[in-house]
């Protein structure tokens, strides 16, 4: 659209970018494969999250909220519910498996001679101290052991989300509104007729 006055084109309004999603599928691309976090135990000593343990307490947390509210919600706010309370299980497995990957990421940075450009890096640290890369491979094998955690944890709410409603769990998406139709024009008329 042209500027009536300097005749230059008007600046185009910004489009907001699209929101991620949270699935249990990015969780489980980003969050370390059972391979990978029994390679990261053995390599660093660590112990490995009981994944089954974590994921069949959650689901066994979920049905005990559900039987605690017996009649008090209906269908409809059950899902809503429970859709909710799965999401926030997703989205922390999904942040931390972000986080994980971008310690990794800063691990292999470290540890890499040709990735760093600070070459005192490339040197060991004292005698009896680690050095930066080496606490950022002992940070990231932490974060992986969190995120597998977590990871198990969605996994379980997810399920029991899908035995408790019948539906696959899916992140919470806000309807979009059209443009006003006129039904849609003709409601808030009688709407506002309450409010007179």
């Amino acid at each position: 659209m042209a500027n009536k006055r300097s005749g230059t084109a008007a600046p185009a309004k910004a489009a907001k970018p699209a929101k991620a999603s949270v699935t249990i599928e990015i969780a489980r691309l980003l969050c370390p494969a059972p391979r990978v976090v029994e390679n990261i135990a053995n390599t660093f000593g660590l112990s490995v999250p009981d994944f089954d343990g974590i994921r069949e307490s959650h689901e066994s947390a979920f049905r005990k909220m559900w039987h605690s509210f017996d009649d008090a919600l209906n269908e409809k706010a059950t899902m809503m519910h429970f859709q909710r309370i799965a999401g926030s299980l997703v989205s922390s497995a999904v942040g931390a498996g972000r986080f994980y990957s971008e310690k990794v990421s800063a691990a292999k940075d470290l540890t890499s001679r040709l990735a760093n450009d600070h070459r005192d890096e490339d040197r060991d640290a004292p005698v009896g101290f680690d050095s930066k890369a080496q606490r950022a491979r002992e940070f990231a094998a932490d974060m992986a052991m969190q995120a597998y955690a977590l990871l198990a944890a969605a996994e379980g709410a997810v399920s029991a989300y899908q035995e408790i409603t019948g539906e696959e769990w899916k992140a919470y998406q806000a309807p979009t509104q059209g443009p006003a139709t006129v039904e849609r024009r003709s409601a808030a008329a009688e709407v506002n007729a309450f409010t007179a």
